[in-house]
């Protein structure tokens, strides 16, 4: 490889980080016939083909995954090293992306980003929603969101926000002509919102009393794949809905939603912000995660001062 690859190898990534010729060009700042130029340069250089383009796509070859494997790493290694070399001589700034379930980016890391951004007008921060597990170092993510056993061993979890609680509830007008279940098997003789993750399976409901797990498998002539619509169906009263706690607070309150079968939703581990292990990292990640902390101090602060 020549030394003059370097840029181009940097294009590269912003490719197929955006899965689009003309998305990398808006993020580098560069026209789309530059960008195409210097990919084809890269390949006649390297004697292979990296990016497979069709008219509606463009996404790595398998050669192209595999040099993506080592040069994410390395890519992001320069990045960190500049930044830290120059972030004493200017204020913070950067782009972090994140990679979030739909329920967390709501909940959580929404406001802590907003107030991130106004307290560093330099910063740009990309929340995109998935609830699919992602590889958030070959997507050029800095950092992820998930529950702690989604987290493989070598990246660094810092825990975001309090802890959770699952809420099955419905709408009192779902009740008017039924019993409430008492029992996780109740549930079969019930209409339930299902869930449909992004890989295609259906959720299934996890319950838990007094040490004994149950699953529960609900069935329901709705099936959705958004935490917030299935909340809003059953507000209409479509069936009983599983969500979290959070989301439905103030129906609760209000007597909008009913909660049934609450001894079976304890509490769990809440969520976790992750990245991956590396010697160096960049101020602004760094600078992120210490926001992080802070706001969690405040908040148990907060807990004390009203108990």
């Amino acid at each position: 490889m020549k030394r003059t690859d370097l840029p181009a190898l940097a294009i590269f990534a912003a490719v197929a980080a955006r899965r689009s010729f003309r998305g990398a060009a808006r993020d580098l700042g560069l026209s789309v016939s530059a960008v195409s130029h210097a990919i084809n340069g890269l390949e006649a250089s390297l004697g292979i083909q990296i990016l497979a383009r069709t008219t509606r796509s463009v996404a790595p070859t398998e050669a192209g995954r595999r040099l993506l494997d080592g040069l994410g790493p390395a890519l992001a290694a320069i990045t960190e090293a500049v930044e830290a070399a120059t972030a004493s001589q200017q204020r913070l700034s950067g782009t972090l992306r994140f990679s979030v379930p739909h329920s967390a980016a709501e909940m959580l890391l929404l406001p802590l980003a907003v107030a991130f951004t106004r307290a560093h007008p330099g910063v740009a921060i990309e929340v995109c929603a998935q609830d699919d597990l992602r590889d958030i170092v070959a997507e050029g993510f800095d950092a992820g969101v998930r529950f702690a056993e989604s987290l493989e061993q070598d990246m660094i979890a810092v825990p975001l926000g309090p802890a959770q609680c699952a809420a099955i509830v419905a709408a009192p007008s779902y009740f008017a002509d039924r019993p409430l279940p008492r029992t996780p098997q109740d549930l079969h003789d019930h209409t339930c919102i299902n869930r449909r993750f992004a890989g295609g399976a259906l959720f299934r409901w996890d319950l838990e009393k007094d040490g004994a797990a149950v699953v529960v498998s609900v069935s329901g002539s709705l099936i959705l794949d958004d935490m917030r619509l299935i909340a809003e169906a059953a507000r209409m009263g479509a069936g009983l809905a599983y969500v979290f706690e959070a989301q439905v607070t103030e129906d609760l309150a209000s007597g909008r939603l009913v909660r049934v079968l609450e001894d079976w939703c304890p509490r769990f581990p809440g969520f976790f912000l992750y990245y991956p292990s590396r010697r160096l990292m960049r101020p602004v990640l760094r600078a992120f995660l210490d926001f992080v902390r802070a706001e969690a101090a405040d908040d148990r602060s907060r807990v004390r001062t009203f108990a």
